[in-house]
Formats: structure tokens, C-alpha cells, sequence
């Protein structure tokens, strides 16, 4: 290219960039003028508070089995992980030693029954007295006691299941000499859950206001009127079967935590849920005619809440208030706003305390139709 073109080219450039510019700053002025402050009202609605726990999952039967007797592990008749019925045999632990003390004591059961009969002939001859009598009927009694003895030892060679579960780990093998004590297995009973988790004081005492929770006749129960409880499992995913509106309190406080320990029980049919997982309580509580706002409305100043309100004469006015539930973008109000007010919603970095702003209004139904958290 010659140098003639690239400076008509230049020319033709400068020529040009003063009515661009000029055109983008026509934009700019007019999107200024356009731009307004939107604002919109509190509104009063039913919405579910959700409290949430961490929680630790217990079987509600989950048990030890220990060797009852000493002894060389026999048999072993289940596998980890297995379903038990109850009654059925679990372990066997070599029964000689306690058959052959068994049969002794029978025999010697034998020869008092022997003995008695003999004394009884004697003392209806009046050859022996009543205390003779007394003495062999003692024997007898204590040979028969020695009889019942050895045969709940030879039955404890058998280990039974105490009742429907599942077998836990397996301590020992077969051919191990057990120790009387030593564990064997657990077994777990996991058809009814019982999910434990720590509530602070202050929350407890606030359920325990609640009208109705408390029933006099069972006090360890707590009734949570239009809630609903659910468990949360590690995964995120919310177990399918929920636990009712009632949970169980014990008896004391942690006085190093503040705490109380509540339980919810859950039933598990399909067998999810095993022996010391954890999870989330999820506590739903529908909040009466509750003043929501959206978050965004607000803004903060060492620590309080704030929002501005236009005033019927148009001016912006700062008001502090009160929230008392936090639910991902909106705020429960529990003081300072009524329904009738109109609050900035959009714009709150452009206006301050006294302006006149040209303002829009949007209903609160269309505002909090577009959030995440939708009042119902």
C-alpha cells in the first residue's frame, strides 16, 4: 500500500471517530435517564423454616455376642453381613468338657434319688429319724441343682441369635480358643432407626413452648404441630421414609455443651440404613403469616440490617429491623416492616437518606417468584 492511501485512510478514520463517540455517549445519557429504582412491598405468607442437625444413625437393638464359656471354637454356621432369624445357631463351641460334667452330675443326681428312696423305707420303719430324711431330700435337691448347671453350660456352647438381625464383623475364627467374654459378633436389629442429634438449649426450650408439643402424659415426647421431619444421608439425597412430626428428649443436659440429646425414629424396610452412619436432620416448620423480603433489599451497618423505605411523599428513609429466619435469598421480618411499606429493592447503591428517586413498583408475588426459596 502507499503511503497516499494509508493517509486517506487515516483521514477518513478521524473523520469518523467523533460522531461514534458521540453516539455511545447518547447511549450512555439515555440508559441513565431510563434507569429508575424499583421498588416492592413485604409480603405475609405461610413458609417453611427449615432447622437442620448433624445426627448419628443407631440400630435400635445392637448387641455383642461373647462366648458364655471356655472353649475351642467349633463351628461358625454365618458369614458377615448375613441376615439372622432369631433363635438360629450362630457358633459352637466344642461341647465335650461340658457333656462329660454333664453326665457326671446326672449320675450323681441318680445315686441320690437312690439314697432318698432308701432313707423314705427307712423312716416310714421308724429305723431313721426326720433329720435323716431332711438330709438325703437336701442331697437330691443340691444333685439336681448341679444337674441344671452343667446343662445351661453345655447349652451356652451353642450361640443363638437373640433376635432378627443382620450379623455384624466377625472377631474370631473356627479353631480359635475363646476365653469366657471374649466377643464374638454383633448383630443388629435395623428395622426401626434411631437417629440421634444435640439441640441447644435455647432451641429446646423454644420447642417446648411451642402450644401442644408437650403431651403431660408422655413428656419425653415432643409434637411439632404442621412440621415435618426428614434425614438428609451423606449423599444429599433425603431418605425416603420420614419420621412423623415427634421426637424423643432425654433426660439431661451436656453441661460442657449446652446441649440435649433428642432422637427420631425412622423406619428402614429396605434395610438403607445400618448401624453408625451419619446424616442431617431436616426439621420443617411452617411459619405463620411471616413478613418476607428478599435479601437483596437489605444492607448491613455494624451488624444491623437496614433497608430503605419510600416514604407516600416519595422520600428515601432509612429503617433499621429485625430478622428472625434466614432462608437462602429472603428474610423473615420480625420487626420493623408492615406489608404496606414500599422498600427499595433494586437501585439501594444509588439512592440515599432523603432522595427523591423515579421509582417503579413490582409486586411481591412476581419478586419472589424468580428466587430460589419460594414462600407458599
Amino acid at each position: 500500500m502507499s503511503l497516499s492511501s494509508i493517509h486517506s485512510a487515516l483521514l477518513a478514520l478521524l473523520c469518523l471517530a467523533p460522531i461514534a463517540c458521540s453516539g455511545a455517549q447518547g447511549h450512555e445519557e439515555e440508559h441513565e435517564v431510563q434507569r429508575k429504582v424499583v421498588l416492592t412491598s413485604p409480603v405475609a405468607k405461610d413458609v417453611v423454616h427449615t432447622q437442620q442437625y448433624v445426627c448419628q444413625i443407631h440400630s435400635r437393638r445392637h448387641i455383642e455376642l461373647r462366648a458364655l464359656e471356655r472353649g475351642y471354637l467349633e463351628e461358625i454356621q454365618v458369614q458377615e453381613g448375613q441376615a439372622v432369624k432369631k433363635g438360629e445357631l450362630l457358633f459352637k463351641i466344642l461341647p465335650v468338657v461340658y457333656k462329660a460334667k454333664l453326665h457326671a452330675d446326672q449320675a450323681e443326681l441318680l445315686r441320690a434319688d437312690i439314697e432318698l428312696r432308701n432313707t423314705k423305707k427307712l423312716y416310714e420303719r421308724d429305723v431313721v429319724s426326720d433329720q435323716e430324711l431332711a438330709l438325703a431330700q437336701a442331697a437330691r435337691a443340691g444333685a439336681k441343682a448341679k444337674v441344671e448347671l452343667a446343662a445351661a453350660e453345655l447349652a451356652f456352647t451353642e450361640i443363638r441369635a437373640p433376635f432378627d438381625g443382620i450379623i455384624d464383623r466377625q472377631y474370631e475364627q473356627e479353631g480359635s480358643l475363646m476365653e469366657e467374654g471374649d466377643i464374638l459378633t454383633t448383630v443388629s436389629d435395623n428395622n426401626v432407626m434411631w437417629v440421634y442429634f444435640n439441640v441447644p438449649e435455647a432451641i429446646y426450650l423454644a420447642f417446648e413452648a411451642i402450644e401442644g408439643a408437650v403431651d403431660p402424659a408422655h413428656p419425653q415426647h415432643l409434637t411439632f404441630p404442621d412440621a415435618r421431619i426428614e434425614l438428609q444421608l451423606a449423599n444429599g439425597e433425603t431418605f425416603t421414609h420420614g419420621a412423623g412430626d415427634s421426637v424423643t428428649v432425654e433426660s439431661d443436659f451436656d453441661n460442657e455443651t449446652g446441649n440435649i440429646l433428642f432422637r427420631a425414629d425412622f423406619s428402614n424396610p429396605e434395610g438403607l440404613l445400618r448401624h453408625g452412619q451419619t446424616g442431617t436432620l431436616l426439621i420443617h416448620g411452617t411459619l405463620k403469616g411471616a413478613v418476607v423480603i428478599p435479601q437483596r433489599a437489605t444492607f448491613e451497618i455494624l451488624d444491623k440490617q437496614y433497608v430503605y423505605v419510600v416514604g407516600e411523599d416519595g422520600a428515601v428513609h432509612q429503617r433499621a429491623i429485625t430478622i428472625s429466619h434466614e432462608m437462602d435469598d429472603i428474610f423473615v421480618v420480625e420487626d420493623g416492616l408492615d406489608v404496606t411499606d414500599k422498600i427499595v429493592l433494586d437501585g439501594i447503591r444509588q439512592v440515599h437518606e432523603g432522595d427523591y428517586p423515579e421509582t417503579e413498583f413490582r409486586e411481591p408475588e412476581a419478586v419472589l417468584s424468580h428466587m430460589k426459596f419460594h414462600a407458599e
